[in-house]
């Protein structure tokens, strides 16, 4: 007896902190669960480390006589009992799945629950996330965000710090960029004009239109040629998601130099044929 005893001693010393041991759900309390781990006491499991859902039914998440993983959260007392916790389990494995969908340039969805001076905070699979005012959509009425959900992306990531910050903007020009591609044909209009080309909207998209691409013949004075509301059409000939850039082209559209200048509305009415002849010479090249 005293060998045993002995022995069941040097078991319960090897329940660690940050230890994952196997257990089975052994009854209910008000505020917790007990669960048998193997030890000479009852390990109990409280209700606030049951899951990381805010309010759970302990029946389903827990069912009696079931093995289930727990993490050792606080070493044995006095009596040999240890605490354990569910929800810091759940939580590891969701930092590692945000980990894995933020090396593979993932977007997910959020939920947004408040709304602070900075921007908005979101629920991501039961943990706390933040976006800037300046990577939403909606910057202006943010209360209308509360309760909606949001497609997102990864700007920082910091599991030690317990920092999720994400970006609805970039989700929203990655995806953007996925719908575009080198040689495409697009319809916008002139929003800003600058000295050295023009910037295009296309259905939510900027793109720029260089001065060294709009003609086969030289520009001296942009504003002579553009006008703000502009509608144009333009193709894509280069694509740069690393910094958020798409380069356009009318210059492919013309048949003889200075074509653009003299013939605007012919060029532009004409754009779709004009473009998918272009299109093959960009290709090719």
């Amino acid at each position: 007896m005293d060998d045993f005893a002995k022995a069941l001693e040097e078991h319960d010393y090897e329940f660690k902190k940050g230890q994952v041991v196997r257990g089975t759900v052994y009854s209910y309390e008000t505020d917790g669960a007990y669960v048998d781990i193997g030890g000479k006491s009852m390990a109990y499991l409280p209700i606030n480390e049951v899951s990381l859902q805010s309010s759970v039914d302990l029946s389903e998440v827990l069912p009696l006589n079931e093995e289930i993983d727990f993490l050792i959260i606080r070493e044995q007392d006095a009596d040999g009992q240890v605490t354990l916790s569910r929800r810091q389990l759940e939580v590891k494995k969701v930092w590692d799945n945000l980990t894995q969908q933020q090396e593979d340039s993932k977007s997910v969805q959020v939920r947004v629950s408040g709304v602070n001076k900075g921007g908005v905070t979101v629920d991501l699979q039961g943990l706390r996330g933040f976006i800037p005012r300046s990577h939403l959509n909606e910057r202006n009425n943010l209360e209308s965000l509360i309760g909606q959900s949001l497609t997102v992306t990864f700007l920082e990531l910091d599991r030690e710090r317990n920092k999720l910050v994400l970006s609805q903007r970039e989700a929203s020009r990655a995806e953007s960029f996925s719908q575009l591609e080198m040689g495409q044909l697009v319809e916008g209009k002139v929003v800003s004009i600058k000295s050295f080309g023009v910037f295009i909207d296309f259905e939510g998209t900027t793109g720029l239109l260089h001065i060294k691409q709009i003609s086969q013949s030289f520009i001296e004075d942009l504003s002579k040629v553009f006008e703000v509301g502009q509608p144009i059409k333009a193709m894509i000939v280069n694509l740069d998601e690393g910094q958020g850039r798409i380069s356009l082209s009318t210059r492919m559209l013309e048949n003889y130099p200075g074509e653009i200048l003299e013939k605007m509305a012919e060029v532009m009415a004409s754009a779709e044929a004009r473009s998918e002849r272009a299109r093959q010479k960009l290709l090719q090249q």
